[in-house]
């Protein structure tokens, strides 16, 4: 039987990214998964605390040529109800950053990272699915579905929403679903986007553009299922028309680049993020609509707080799961619920409920402030007290000298 120090199940970005976290301290990784199926045409919009840790990763440089900077960041109000929010821009150059976040297309990312993997030597893919795993004390035996048997100290699920890791450790998960789809897809366009993604808000959810390289940008267009699936099915000359129609010609002509993916909404959060043995992390352990940039760059701080949790020499293997589950609920928990508000809000008739979205947004547009605070704290949670910290330390230096 073949012995790692840690077992990585899933091989999506936030599986391949773990892989390649925790085996640079020298462990022995087993990461397992079977081939990908399709061609990810998504992109991923990643925060400067993520992309540091790119960085850090050594896979910046790799990326950068395909990724596209968000400097600003745009909400206007599509619908055509009685109270509409006023338009409200987010500035990087307000918090002192050249820029959000990056942009970056899934496909090449992925294949950027399993070539990275592919090099290092203290990773071993196994092109395998999960049969089972018994967890004893001392250890994690994982059965593989051609019969061989790996063990591992550690057992990292990061298998999807439908994680097979999760349902063998008896980890409940409690789920939801939204009367939403998201139809997503990259278009060209005849006007520069000025590295700005524009949000509209629609009665049916938002309409996103995300800036990539050049006159191109991706979109997330989540609409009705029946809307959705009428949309996927129109000519892309068609569906380019109606792009551009709901983006008011903002980017001038639209042109669509290759028939569109849809994927129905859902939320999803585990019972607990560890136990024993056992972490969950990326979306095996939380799910939610790709609102405000947070899916992947939740993920991303999974990876980073285990592999704090495995640096940290007065930390026991048998306990990292319980001590995994204390690190991360508030965080997963808070953006679940505020992602989750937001998008119920959209979609609530409920006028009360249309006031105070309306006024949350008139407060951001009006107050300096305010905005600075959401920003911070949309790149990094806890990003705003820090910010604060640091200017009064430097108050207190500058009156001391």
């Amino acid at each position: 039987m073949e012995a790692f120090d840690i077992a990585i199940v899933g091989a999506g970005l936030a599986g391949n990214l773990a892989a390649l976290a925790l085996a640079d301290s020298g462990r022995r990784v087993a990461l397992l998964a079977p081939p990908a199926r399709s061609q990810d045409g998504r992109t991923t919009a990643l925060m400067a605390q993520s992309i540091d840790f790119v960085r850090e990763l050594g896979l910046w440089e790799e990326i950068a040529g395909v990724a596209a900077p968000l400097e600003t960041m745009r909400i206007l109000d599509g619908t055509t109800r009685l109270f509409r929010a006023p338009p409200v821009s987010f500035r990087s150059s307000e918090v002192d950053l050249a820029a959000f976040g990056y942009n970056i297309p899934n496909a090449p990312f992925l294949e950027g990272l399993e070539r990275r993997i592919d090099a290092c030597e203290t990773i071993i893919r196994f092109r395998n699915k999960l049969d089972r795993l018994t967890a004893a004390d001392d250890a994690v035996d994982l059965h593989l579905d051609d019969g061989r048997t790996i063990r591992a100290g550690l057992v990292v699920g990061a298998d999807g929403r439908q994680s097979e890791v999760r349902r063998q450790s008896g980890i409940s998960v409690r789920t939801w679903t939204y009367p939403q789809t998201a139809l997503v897809l990259n278009f060209a366009h005849t006007l520069p986007h000025a590295n700005t993604s524009t949000e509209f808000h629609t009665e049916h959810g938002p309409f996103t553009q995300v800036p990539l390289p050049g006159r191109r940008s991706s979109l997330v267009w989540v609409l009705s299922p029946k809307e959705a699936e009428a949309m996927r099915d129109l000519p892309l000359e068609t569906l380019s028309r109606a792009v551009e129609e709901r983006m008011q010609s903002l980017l001038g002509k639209v042109t669509v680049e290759a028939p569109p993916q849809c994927f129905p909404l859902s939320g999803m959060q585990a019972e607990r993020f560890g136990k024993g043995r056992i972490v969950l992390l990326g979306e095996a352990a939380h799910a939610f609509p790709p609102i405000g940039a947070q899916g992947l760059n939740l993920s991303l701080r999974d990876v980073m707080v285990l592999r704090d949790l495995l640096r940290d020499p007065g930390q026991t293997a048998n306990a990292i799961g319980a001590a995994f589950d204390r690190r991360r609920r508030a965080d997963i928990q808070s953006r679940t619920v505020s992602v989750d508000l937001l998008n119920r809000s959209l979609l609530s008739g409920f006028l009360p409920v249309q006031i105070l979205r309306t006024a949350g947004l008139h407060l951001l547009s009006a107050i300096g402030p305010l905005r600075s605070v959401v920003m911070r704290e949309g790149v990094e949670p806890g990003g705003s007290w820090k910010a604060l910290r640091s200017g009064l330390r430097e108050r207190v230096t500058r009156k001391q000298a």
